[in-house]
């Protein structure tokens, strides 16, 4: 006991440590706010800067990016309806409202506070259920990780519009874009057309840019004269009252986007469109309906994606599985510098799995410091007039698209996605699920093929998995559920209920 609290103890004590914990939050805040500068690319390029350090200074350093690249994607998502990462797609369903409607310091503020609040909550899972949190994440097949990636498009296309069927299709062209490229089993071309440049897909960052930057920026043009909405900077930190209200959905949501977070191969961006639609479906009578600049529509990706960076160390300390895209680049870190993550590390050297805690519970703390400081600079930015923000938006959107790969192919990608996604608002087409299917196509594609083939490649018997794992069955069941939820007969079967 006394070796464990020495060790949370040690990036405490340390100046050096701490310093590098507050530097790499306050990097990581504005790094995720800029679209196109993800998280996983800035922890990729620390590998090579850092890899001559000691383990503690290069964690700290690695810890603090993450923590703060996951918090700073709302920054944009709210002021520009850009989200700076995938994770804050949800964000923006609610928070970019609040902004239109002059609330954009209130909607920051709020986001900071449960963003420390959800971060906490993952944080202490990891401290105290990492062991039982694993063993639940190791039940999942690779049908159930398939029904959990239909599960998310059906979610968003749901929760995105009132045609259910119109999500659905959008969530598959996003699937179908995902799918473009070198098939992954086969090395065979899918949808190239025989072009070479389609060879490698299409970058998700530039459709994600494309779809929300570029399309929002057009739409835009359409009140090009009308005057900025003049920002109300009151009350930045939200009243004790206003958090204990929402405090029930933010504790319900952290604990959704822990245990989504410690699924291997999902990640933060999952977890808040999950926890949004379990907020608008347990929100009764909400002050501002749901994407019209809700509160709760703030509160539930926010708890929820940054409950899910404790959620994604669950997987990679205890049995050696990166939960995410991050978690996977920190593994190599720690293979880098001689440690091998797993079970061994938790039993041979519990000092580092202590240590780790204590440098995500401080790049949380510094979350909300640096979090609620410029906030009346940041909200400048949607009092811009439109001639100037419209450029703006288009410039930060190029670089965004060109910073991934340095390639002038992907800019063009961003454009065209763009204007196509500028088509699909005026018709009423959610754009979400068309994000969230690139995302996931890789996660369905892989699962698929791994269900089939390990049931003989016989759909009967894959069938018959699901119907005897409880878990598979509860997945499925929850599918069948967002099906029947959007047809008449749920309606009359509800209606007579109430007669």
């Amino acid at each position: 006991m006394m070796d464990a609290i020495q060790a949370f103890l040690i990036p405490l004590l340390e100046p050096r440590l701490l310093g590098l914990i507050a530097i790499g939050t306050f990097a990581g805040i504005y790094v995720g706010a800029i679209p196109g500068l993800s998280v996983t690319m800035a922890v990729s390029i620390l590998i090579s800067f850092t890899f001559s350090w000691e383990v503690y200074p290069a964690l700290a350093l690695m810890i603090g990016i993450y923590m703060g690249g996951v918090y700073g994607g709302s920054r944009t998502a709210i002021l520009l309806n850009i989200p700076g990462a995938p994770a804050a797609i949800a964000t923006a369903l609610d928070g970019f409202p609040m902004a239109k409607k002059g609330l954009a310091g209130e909607a920051i503020g709020i986001a900071t506070v449960v963003s420390f609040i959800g971060g906490f909550i993952g944080i202490f899972a990891l401290a105290a259920f990492a062991p039982t949190l694993s063993d639940f994440a190791l039940r999942f097949q690779p049908r159930d990780y398939f029904m959990l990636g239909v599960l998310g498009i059906l979610l968003v296309g749901s929760l995105s519009g009132e045609s259910l069927v119109k999500g659905i299709f959008a969530g598959a062209l996003g699937i179908g874009i995902g799918a473009v490229g070198m098939d992954p089993l086969t090395f065979t071309e899918r949808f190239t057309f025989g072009i070479d440049g389609l060879r490698g897909g299409v970058s998700f960052i530039a459709v994600m840019i494309g779809m929300f930057g570029i399309s929002e920026g057009l739409m835009q043009l359409h009140t090009v004269n009308t005057p900025a909405v003049k920002q109300k900077i009151g009350r930045i930190i939200p009243s004790w009252a206003q958090v204990r209200r929402h405090l029930p959905l933010g504790l319900q949501t952290s604990t959704i986007g822990t245990v989504i977070g410690a699924l291997p191969g999902t990640g933060g961006d999952i977890a808040a469109l999950i926890a949004y639609d379990h907020a608008k479906r347990v929100t009764r009578n909400p002050e501002v309906p749901f994407g019209q600049g809700a509160v709760e529509g703030l509160v539930a990706p926010e708890t929820a994606n940054n409950a899910a960076v404790g959620g994604a160390f669950i997987p990679m300390l205890t049995l050696g599985i990166p939960g995410d895209a991050v978690t996977a680049i920190i593994i190599g870190a720690l293979f880098i510098h001689g440690l091998n993550p797993g079970p061994l590390l938790m039993t041979s050297q519990p000092d580092m799995f202590w240590f780790i805690v204590s440098s995500l519970v401080l790049a949380n703390i510094f979350i909300l410091i640096f979090g609620l400081t410029g906030i009346r600079f940041f909200v400048k930015i949607v009092e811009l007039p439109r001639a100037v923000l419209l450029p703006a938006i288009l410039l930060l959107s190029v670089v965004g698209a060109y910073a991934v790969n340095n390639s002038l192919t992907d800019v063009y990608w961003m454009l065209g996605f763009g204007v196509f996604g500028y088509f699909m608002k005026l018709y009423g087409y959610p754009l979400g699920p068309v994000i969230l299917g690139v995302i996931l196509s890789r996660l369905l594609d892989d699962n698929w093929r791994r269900a089939i083939i390990s049931d003989l490649e016989s759909p009967v018997r894959l069938m018959q998995g699901i119907l005897t794992s409880p878990l598979s069955l509860a997945l499925f069941a929850f599918i069948l559920l967002i099906f029947l939820s959007k047809t008449p007969l749920w309606g009359l079967i509800f209606r007579r209920k109430q007669t």
